[in-house]
């Protein structure tokens, strides 16, 4: 909830210029909690169809990608017919710690010569310790952190 104004200005700041905005959406289903990462994260949460499931309505998503993606990271990023390797990155969001780092570092792998930000103002990890353990990962990994 605390970051939801620093991630909107952002997000206005690029529709402005008329960049890409793309929404992932941690989905899961209703059986979690029987799953691998349930079994090791056991915390219902963004199940699908679900209130915690959706973007927040103080978010504007209409003209951006929505990525429905059932695990930390999604894979699919070269299949978005999107050319990464010429334009510079940045991200925000939930969880610093979990879903943006993974994020973050499958693209690097993928486009390992592109740019890539992660804006640690529009994040927020699961602990303020993981958030800040995320980060000096990432700066490690050729990630720039602001």
């Amino acid at each position: 909830v605390a970051i939801v104004p620093n991630v909107k200005t952002k997000i206005e700041e690029y529709r402005k210029n008329g960049e890409l905005i793309i929404f992932t959406k941690d989905t899961h289903q209703k059986d979690y909690l029987s799953t691998s990462e349930g079994k090791k994260l056991p915390v219902e949460h963004c199940i699908e169809g679900s209130e915690g499931w959706e973007i927040s309505r103080e978010l504007e998503v209409k003209d951006s990608k929505v990525i429905c993606k059932p695990n930390f990271g999604w894979l699919g990023w070269n299949q978005l017919g999107i050319d990464f390797e010429n334009m510079d990155i940045e991200i925000v969001g939930l969880c610093t710690d979990i879903c943006v780092i993974s994020n973050a570092l499958i693209l690097k792998t993928q486009y390992p010569d592109i740019e890539i930000t992660v804006d640690s103002s529009c994040c927020a990890g699961v602990t303020p310790q993981t958030h800040e353990a995320a980060l000096s990962a990432m700066k490690m990994c050729q990630i720039n952190v602001i």
